[in-house]
């Protein structure tokens, strides 16, 4: 069984969970193929995850024995599917502790479950005096983001501004790569209807305590939505226990397909909010004078959706929920603690971000002094190591810290500490080329 040590400085406790991570490798046929005449290291989870057989295997039996479209038939095989699709529904709520299974609206992507919210804050607007007043905006309003976020959650945000005459605002961050809370009083105040942050950055790997913000947005009456993408995959998350009105995250970062993702939201605002996408599936009665539209979850799920993609995702959360969300969380925040003693070794590079192994993921952004990210990219490349380069969909935070991108490299459940060594050689390899 290959476990980690526990770093210097790390609790020693005894009753850690603990899982054999080459088990779980062995789970991924991926991780066993060649990159350039090298065993391949994977370092890009933040990006997308491997998928592991048992979910490969849920998409093909589905395909090949259970492929009919979700509540439009009585035939067999719409109804295995349409059983399947909403067994998937029910395990993510279970997974994220939901209230109900009618709390978890299947999406394409996190990306589209935050603009839902956006657009139904938009719909709402326009609807007048009818819309529920806590999702109508118009000048004066204000929604608070993070100087932190992804560009999906910030540019939905932008798009409503200018659609309703609101102003966006922000928290900015600490050189340290935190969220700096020290305006908190005054950015979210009686103007505020929405706070929408993330919950763990993409490129700087900041977990965000959530407690002060969540208790100023409760004072001020708004909503507060939690972009959980990078969340969800890595450590236990636990809506009831977030205290928060919405979170989105996504499938193919935890195991599942692309194609597939999550917005939770509580059960009395969902049906309060507006449809946003109009067709099948989300309506009670059409008429050419007029429609009704259908309760939640069904109101947001218009058309045809990811039945496919749902039901992998369920076996995805079967898979993860197997091994222990918890032992996860604590194999990554070993790791963590492993690469980032070993990167402190390598001459000329900065990390973005904490640069201890507390209140953050196993996501690490760095960059080396005097070389482009592009080109420690491809020499690691070169060597079978792939990490991700750029701005990560991140740009602001590139910014804030003056730079045009960064070398990520990001763990998950699979990575191992003679992987962080192999990222390690590998960018003395490449100190070797452009020195």
């Amino acid at each position: 069984m290959t476990t980690i040590a526990i770093p210097p400085g790390m609790p020693q406790y005894d009753d850690v969970p603990r899982y054999d991570v080459e088990a779980v490798r062995a789970d991924f046929p991926i991780l066993g193929r060649e990159v350039n005449g090298h065993p391949m290291v994977y370092l890009d989870s933040a990006n997308t995850s491997q998928k592991p057989r048992q979910v490969l295997d849920a998409l093909r039996e589905h395909y090949e024995r259970h492929n009919g479209n979700v509540s439009r038939s009585v035939h067999t095989v719409g109804t295995e599917a349409t059983e399947a699709y909403e067994a998937a529904r029910a395990k993510v709520a279970a997974f994220i502790n939901a209230p109900s299974p009618d709390e978890v609206v299947f999406t394409k992507n996190s990306t589209e479950a935050i603009n839902l919210v956006a657009y139904a804050f938009s719909n709402a607007s326009l609807g007048g005096p009818a819309g529920d007043p806590r999702f109508r905006l118009g000048p004066g309003d204000e929604i608070v983001i993070s100087e932190m976020e992804h560009h999906s959650n910030i540019v939905p945000w932008q798009l409503l501004c200018e659609r309703t005459g609101a102003t966006l605002r922000w928290f900015p961050v600490t050189d340290g790569g935190r969220l700096d809370e020290s305006g908190l009083a005054e950015l979210v105040n009686e103007r505020t209807r929405l706070v929408s942050i993330v919950h763990m950055s993409n490129i700087l790997g900041t977990v965000n305590a959530t407690a002060r913000i969540t208790e100023r947005v409760r004072q001020v009456g708004a909503l507060l939505l939690l972009d959980c993408s990078q969340s969800v995959p890595h450590l236990p998350v636990d809506v009831v226990d977030l205290d928060v009105d919405f979170i989105a995250f996504t499938g193919h970062k935890m195991c599942a397909p692309s194609g597939i993702g999550v917005l939770w939201g509580r059960g009395e605002l969902l049906a309060a909010m507006p449809p946003v996408f109009g067709g099948g599936s989300m309506i009670e009665t059409v008429s050419m004078a007029g429609s009704t539209y259908a309760s939640p979850p069904a109101r947001f799920e218009a058309g045809t959706p990811p039945i496919a993609e749902a039901v992998a995702l369920g076996a995805a959360v079967d898979y993860l929920t197997g091994i222990g969300m918890k032992a996860i969380q604590w194999h990554e925040k070993e790791l963590t603690a492993y690469a980032l003693d070993a990167l402190a070794t390598v001459p000329g590079l900065r990390i973005f971000g904490p640069t201890v192994p507390v209140g953050r993921g196993g996501t690490i952004s760095f960059a080396l002094d005097g070389i482009h990210p592009h080109d420690v990219g491809q020499v690691l490349d070169a060597q079978g190591v792939e990490v991700r380069v750029g701005h990560h969909c991140a740009r602001p935070v590139c910014v804030r810290f003056g730079v045009p991108a960064t070398t990520r490299a990001s763990f998950y459940l699979y990575t191992t500490t003679s992987e962080v060594d192999a990222l390690v050689r590998g960018l003395e390899q490449v100190r070797k080329v452009f020195g």
